[in-house]
């Protein structure tokens, strides 16, 4: 069996191999020093940027680099034409700027029922421009290379052999597996006891997240918009997330933000099918 064919047989997790090598490989070179694993506060102010720029490195570099070895210049090239996809019916759209944004704020807002520092963070920002901006950057720095990865290569290859919610829930714990190395070295300082609570809730609301993501993607064909979609849901949570809240109180909130996002991944499934996410191929 030449080189060639064995990437063909085994391309999924060579993607996921070669990602994971990249992204936690950057990661350590850059926090390697005094301090290690778990980070301190001041390390991870300090070093956050960083981290974050060697992590979106893995997705991104492995979808481009197994796609020119697999599929060539035409495979390229279908990966650039989804990325410039932007005429898609308006609904999806709405779909991927809004559901994040909307159940973080009416969750929150119904929490401050209980206790005013519930309110999202933009209310009680200082300098809320900044905070949109940083929001905004962060979000779509994300989106954009992280898709590459997550939807420009492995949802389409997973779904040549799994049904879309079988590669959604399946890439989703991946993607969930794949923030662990950073989100521990930086949160741990943070959550302390309460961290793998924390940590379990990004194991459900990713894969939940992703079962939408698919669902939007499988409709609409268009990585752009799964790169907004993506943006959508890193950049609401920076922008939305309250700045004085106890721990314990964080974990709460999150928790319920993941139950809403699995009732919303069930009714998806419900109404479009487990198969392929699409009820209608006429709506994109």
């Amino acid at each position: 069996m030449d080189n060639s064919s064995f990437i063909k047989r085994h391309l999924v997790s060579i993607y996921f191999a070669l990602t994971f090598a990249i992204s936690w490989g950057g990661l350590l070179l850059v926090i390697s020093g005094p301090g290690g694993i778990p980070g301190t506060r001041e390390q991870s102010e300090t070093l956050r940027p960083f981290v974050f720029l060697a992590m979106l490195a893995g997705p991104s570099f492995a979808s481009i680099l197994l796609t020119g070895i697999v599929d060539g210049k035409d495979g390229l090239r279908d990966l650039f034409l989804r990325l410039c996809r932007w005429r898609v019916n308006i609904r999806w759209y709405g779909a991927a700027l809004l559901i994040t944004p909307i159940l973080l704020t009416t969750i929150l807002v119904a929490l401050t029922l209980i206790s005013p520092l519930f309110m999202p963070g933009i209310f009680n920002a200082g300098d809320k421009v900044k905070l949109l901006g940083l929001s905004i950057a962060a979000g779509l720095t994300a989106g954009f290379f992280e898709e590459l990865g997550w939807t420009g290569f492995a949802a389409p290859k997973m779904q040549l052999k799994l049904s879309a919610f079988a590669t959604s829930i399946t890439l989703g714990v991946i993607w969930a597996i794949w923030h662990f190395l950073a989100d521990f070295w930086g949160g741990y300082v943070v959550y302390g006891e309460l961290y793998l609570p924390h940590y379990l809730l990004w194991v459900v609301a990713l894969p939940a997240y992703r079962v939408l993501m698919v669902w939007v993607y499988n409709n609409a064909r268009s990585l752009l918009l799964a790169q907004f979609m993506h943006a959508s849901f890193t950049g609401s949570q920076f922008l939305l997330t309250p700045t004085a809240l106890s721990v314990a109180d964080d974990v709460l909130w999150y928790l319920i933000f993941t139950a809403t996002l699995c009732v919303a991944a069930v009714v998806v499934v419900r109404v479009y099918g487990r198969k392929r996410l699409i009820r209608n191929s006429g709506m994109g």
